[in-house]
């Protein structure tokens, strides 16, 4: 797993009407990405384009999260979640994410991942999720449902 430091406490937030988007080959490499997905991580389009999505990948952010949504995707079903990231400076931003195949002759050649600004109650349901899983924690199977965001 990938442990992208240093963090910081420090919240960066975006409006609501902005989205971010970025476009990753089969192996999760980004292809492309919109302005708003550079401004907001605080990396250039240069060190974006290349690299692994995982690049802003945040260590609170538990692996099984991403096992169920590769799961979904691999499955060429679309996926859709709450993910914590991390900005280049160590900052931290939350997503509302919704991430689906992109296909080309019924192929699955990449992903695209359009990214919203949450509500903070379900930043915080999220919040709790993760630190469970983090810690360990027993979960009801399937604790995930359809998706990240319907977690009680």
């Amino acid at each position: 797993m990938r442990k992208n430091l240093p963090v910081t406490s420090n919240e960066k937030t975006f409006p609501s009407s902005v989205k971010l988007i970025s476009v990753t080959d089969k192996n999760g490499n980004i292809v492309d990405c919109n302005d708003a997905f550079v401004e907001v991580s605080g990396f250039s389009r240069s060190e974006l384009i290349g690299q692994p999505h995982n690049i802003v990948r945040h260590p609170d952010m538990p692996a099984m999260a991403f096992k169920v949504m590769w799961s979904h995707l691999k499955e060429g079903k679309a996926w859709m979640g709450l993910v914590k990231n991390r900005c280049k400076n160590g900052d931290f931003y939350w997503v509302d994410a919704y991430v689906t195949p992109v296909t080309a002759n019924g192929q699955v050649i990449g992903y695209e991942s359009v990214r919203s600004s949450p509500r903070a109650e379900d930043v915080q349901r999220a919040d709790r999720l993760y630190r469970r899983l983090s810690a360990g924690s027993n979960l009801p199977k399937p604790w995930y449902g359809p998706t990240l965001i319907d977690i009680s």
